[in-house]
């Protein structure tokens, strides 16, 4: 088994790590104080700072990396986009809304990209490839369990050469960001069709009347401003014209699939980036502290816990690539049960983690003078994201029990 990057990730990864050097890690706090300072600080996309990343990260190629095999993207396999991922993930915050690389709008581009219509493309996705516009994707519901999508209520009516739609949505993720010009909304066409052919996916433009941004929603008490936020919708009478169906009615839930696996791939080297951050702050203050006459480096706890991280590390690390170059060999169906595994394990572990990272850190782990109680939220946000832990594990199960089933027959 070769471990070896190709040569363009590699070249890319080096370009990445100076941008990440040079540019990102300078940026931080003054991307946080633009923030602070503006009036509307979920338009985070307009901050001074962030503009000149892009400027910078569009000039040295390191722009749309995340679009695998398309002429809109650096057409990077899922493979070699992995390992760039990582390192974008150690400044989550920053690094990948600096190269365009940021959910939902990644997903949602991949949406239009194997999904839209020519003309949905021209409007749509071309201002999301370019950066000039944000979106966002639109499934989750309060009032039902959306750990299983086909239980969502909101209900697209088709009337005529329009779409008219009713529902509410909420934990909507970067919805509260102005710039925010266009939703993805997932609803039921045909109630009465089979499970999984009852849903359709539409355009809904921000500025459309009845589509209220009802409020912003927090995530363990922080608002994630630097992503967007998080929001509740209500649609009520939203009328679109019906060109703006995204493929053909009742192919929702496939499109919702199909967009959740690249995602998760993303979100989980992101993680394992995150994790790695953890753990050299962890390293850094272990080394600082002195307690009960010796430094906390050299307490025994202490250092099993830097070992059991690094060890968990390496071995999310290789299961997340293993699931990439899946991806790319035998599609996406085919690692299903990979990107099941990577769902499950990866938010658990960097949690624990991170959660080590805090107790090292003492009281001031809790504290805005690190980013780790942030971290923590964010990474707990994504053990329900893209479907809950539970979900996957039962999955994941009924396909080793027929597999063993299998095997014995």
């Amino acid at each position: 088994m070769d471990f070896a990057l190709d040569d363009r990730t590699q070249e890319l990864r080096e370009q990445l790590l100076d941008f990440m050097a040079t540019k990102i890690e300078p940026a931080g706090q003054v991307f946080h104080d633009q923030l602070e300072a503006m009036d509307d600080r979920f338009a985070w996309s307009t901050a001074p700072v962030l503009q000149e990343l892009r400027a910078e990260a569009r000039q040295r190629g390191l722009w749309n990396l995340f679009l695998p095999g398309s002429d809109h993207g650096a057409g990077l396999t899922n493979l070699q986009y992995a390992p760039l991922a990582e390192i974008t993930g150690r400044a989550g915050h920053l690094a990948p809304p600096a190269l365009n690389c940021a959910a939902p709008d990644t997903g949602n581009m991949e949406v239009l990209s194997m999904f839209g219509s020519p003309e949905q493309q021209e409007r749509w996705l071309a201002p999301l490839l370019d950066g000039r516009i944000r979106s966002a994707f639109a499934m989750t519901e309060p009032d039902v369990a959306s750990s299983d999508a086909t239980n969502i209520e909101t209900s697209i009516v088709r009337d005529g050469d329009e779409y008219v739609i009713n529902g509410r949505k909420w934990w909507i993720t970067g919805a509260m960001n102005p710039q925010c010009e266009i939703f993805i909304v997932m609803g039921k066409t045909d109630p009465d069709a089979e499970r999984h052919r009852q849903q359709s996916m539409v355009l809904v433009p921000r500025d459309t009347p009845g589509l209220t941004v009802v409020r912003p929603m927090t995530v363990l008490g922080y608002d994630d401003h630097e992503h967007g936020g998080h929001a509740e919708l209500l649609f009520e009478d939203v009328r679109v014209p019906a060109a703006n169906l995204i493929g053909e009615e009742g192919l929702g839930f496939a499109i919702a699939q199909a967009r959740l696996g690249p995602g998760r791939i993303h979100h989980c080297m992101r993680a394992v980036g995150l994790a790695e951050t953890a753990i050299e702050l962890m390293c850094a203050r272990v080394q600082d502290r002195v307690a009960f006459g010796k430094p906390l480096a050299r307490q025994g706890v202490i250092r099993e816990w830097i070992a059991e991280a690094r060890v968990s590390v390496e071995q999310l690390r290789l299961l997340v690539l293993k699931t990439a170059w899946l991806m790319d060999t035998v599609g996406n169906r085919g690692a299903h049960t990979e990107i099941q595994a990577i769902k499950i394990a990866t938010p658990k572990v960097v949690q624990e983690i991170i959660d080590r990272a805090i107790q090292a850190h003492g009281a001031g782990g809790l504290s805005q003078d690190f980013p780790l109680a942030a971290s923590y939220a964010a990474i707990r946000t994504l053990r329900f994201a893209d479907g809950p832990d539970e979900v996957h594990k039962a999955s994941l199960a009924r396909a080793e029990l027929a597999r063993q089933a299998g095997g014995r027959g």
